[in-house]
């Protein structure tokens, strides 16, 4: 089948979490600079968010742009990130609201291995369906910078129960190693 509702699907999904963290932002009480220290934890949260949510939205555009169709274990890997995805409004906001206690701190990390290990069950479901010599077989290879991501999360959801400010650290650095869509999948299609 091809691969054109499932990514409008996950466009909308995509969009609807955005919005969601968005509406959990309140507004300041006062009309000073001071006002904003209250929501500044909560509005850091959802920055780190929405970037998270952006780096899967563009690396899944990039991801889909090397294949032609999908099959059923694609349409439920692909639901399985959603479903990942779709809980970080919730653990966004607890997080930020927390002021980094620690089990929103880890459950936050949780939340981001999670998707990332359902990251790498659609791709690997993906080439599965397409072969180890497809376009994204190639441009993926070894997946390094993955597999870092894994153990970032890891070691974050570990420092979030003894050092939470290290985990967002973690959070943070493993974030802006993947801010820039994955040229591994555009140079592969420049080929």
């Amino acid at each position: 089948m091809g691969k054109g509702r499932i990514e409008a699907f996950s466009d909308g999904v995509i969009a609807i979490i955005i919005t969601i963290m968005v509406l959990e932002l309140k507004v300041p009480e006062g009309f000073d600079l001071e006002s904003l220290r209250p929501v500044a934890p909560v509005f850091c949260a959802y920055v780190l968010s929405f970037i998270y949510v952006g780096i899967y939205w563009n690396n899944h555009h990039h991801m889909f742009h090397t294949v032609q169709k999908v099959n059923g274990a694609t349409l439920w890997a692909n639901l399985h990130l959603l479903f990942w995805l779709s809980l970080l409004p919730a653990v966004t906001h607890w997080l930020g609201e927390s002021h980094l206690a620690a089990w929103p701190t880890a459950l936050y990390g949780v939340v981001l291995f999670m998707a990332a290990i359902a990251y790498f069950i659609l791709a690997h479901v993906m080439i599965r369906q397409h072969g180890p010599d497809s376009t994204l077989a190639r441009a993926l290879g070894r997946d390094r910078k993955g597999k870092l991501s894994l153990v970032l999360y890891l070691a974050g959801v570990v420092f979030g129960f003894v050092m939470p400010s290290v985990s967002v650290a973690l959070y943070t650095f493993t974030a802006a190693i993947w801010l820039v869509p994955d040229r591994r999948i555009e140079r592969v299609l420049k080929e």
